[in-house]
């Protein structure tokens, strides 16, 4: 079982801005988007398959708590609310479906997986895809 627990810095990001185009938000709360979430602080504590994940940034806090392949709620990167469900994509890798509960938009999702001592964290919006690369802190 892959070990994500412990706190992680970020080391580079790649696309945040596109991804926030795609999900419709407008051009001010973007940029303000942007520089508080240039230097997120990540927690995650890990059970075997139960996670908690908190991201801190100047901005904002987001926690999240579940278990691989139950259903629960959360919200996109651009605060709207959906239900959520993440799976095993291979050994080192979560994948987790998006559903909205209200309202249209892209299609989203995010994934976390463990790969040479670092944590890969991207998140899609339809075709739009942003990178996020932590290293230990």
């Amino acid at each position: 079982m892959p070990d994500f627990a412990g706190t992680w810095k970020m080391k580079s990001s790649e696309n945040f801005d596109e991804l926030l185009k795609a999900l419709g938000v407008n051009a001010m709360l973007r940029k303000v988007a942007v520089a508080a979430a240039s230097k997120p602080h990540v927690e995650i504590k890990q059970d075997e398959d139960w996670f908690y994940i908190k991201t801190s940034t100047t901005v904002r806090t987001t926690e999240i708590s579940f278990r691989i392949g139950q259903e629960f709620d959360e919200e996109t990167v651009d605060g709207r609310k959906c239900k959520s469900l993440a799976t095993w994509e291979h050994e080192n890798k979560i994948h987790c479906k998006q559903t909205l509960l209200e309202g249209a938009g892209p299609k989203t999702y995010w994934t976390r997986e463990l790969a040479n001592n670092e944590l890969i964290l991207t998140f899609g919006a339809d075709d739009v895809v942003c990178t996020r690369i932590y290293v230990r802190a």
